[in-house]
């Protein structure tokens, strides 16, 4: 039976204070708030028809759960976690949030999510994006579930940039409204619901709260 994964939500919307189980869903780019798993492929096959294990993808509805994380944010990235952007092979878009823009694409050889953050206009908004941006890298470096989107690394030039893995599939949400007029079977049901909890449970852990959590955001 396929599970379900979460993706990641903003980091002002989200409170810090443990990781969550399974995958979540990033909605802006999947990766980082709605950041890439909007992904909803007509395809005919099981694959892209049934939803797969269930993950949650971290994006802006993600935040520090205690005054103390949120408080003192760190404020850069290890060099471990960026990736080199001539790596990177932008393709078709798949979501778009109030932060950035998530497109399908390629790192290497491997078919990734990359979520492009709003850069701002004015000093002060730049300065606010960019801290976003480095505490939303910074969460989503740290926790790591089978039911949590995969980070896999950012950029901080020439664009604001994280990439996670992309989850073939439709979001819970898709797959809901297509079984219409029919439901999920009890067992199908109680087996996503622990997905979604275990991956929770994880982000909990690592002192991460997930506020925007919802059938969209899980694939």
């Amino acid at each position: 039976m396929p599970r379900l994964s979460c993706k990641f939500a903003d980091p002002d919307s989200a409170v810090s204070s443990a990781p969550v189980a399974r995958r979540v869903r990033s909605d802006t780019m999947s990766c980082g708030s709605d950041v890439c798993r909007d992904g909803g492929s007509s395809s005919g096959s099981e694959e892209f028809r049934r939803p797969r294990p269930s993950k949650v993808a971290a994006d802006d509805s993600v935040a520090p759960a205690r005054s103390s994380d949120a408080a003192a944010p760190a404020s850069w990235i290890d060099r471990k976690l960026l990736v080199d952007p001539k790596m990177l092979f932008v393709g078709d878009k798949i979501g778009e949030g109030a932060h950035g823009k998530v497109y399908k694409g390629k790192y290497g050889d491997q078919i990734v999510a990359i979520k492009v953050l709003n850069r701002g206009s004015t000093p002060e908004e730049k300065a606010t994006l960019e801290a976003r941006f480095i505490r939303e890298v910074n969460m989503m470096c740290k926790v790591k579930h089978e039911n949590l989107v995969k980070f896999i690394g950012a950029c901080k030039e020439p664009l604001m940039v994280i990439v996670s893995e992309l989850l073939p599939g439709m979001s819970l949400k898709s797959y809901l409204h297509s079984i219409r007029p029919s439901q999920l079977d009890t067992h199908t049901a109680i087996s996503y619901a622990l997905d979604i909890a275990h991956a929770m449970d994880c982000l909990h852990a690592n002192g991460i709260i997930h506020r925007d959590l919802k059938p969209g955001k899980d694939a």
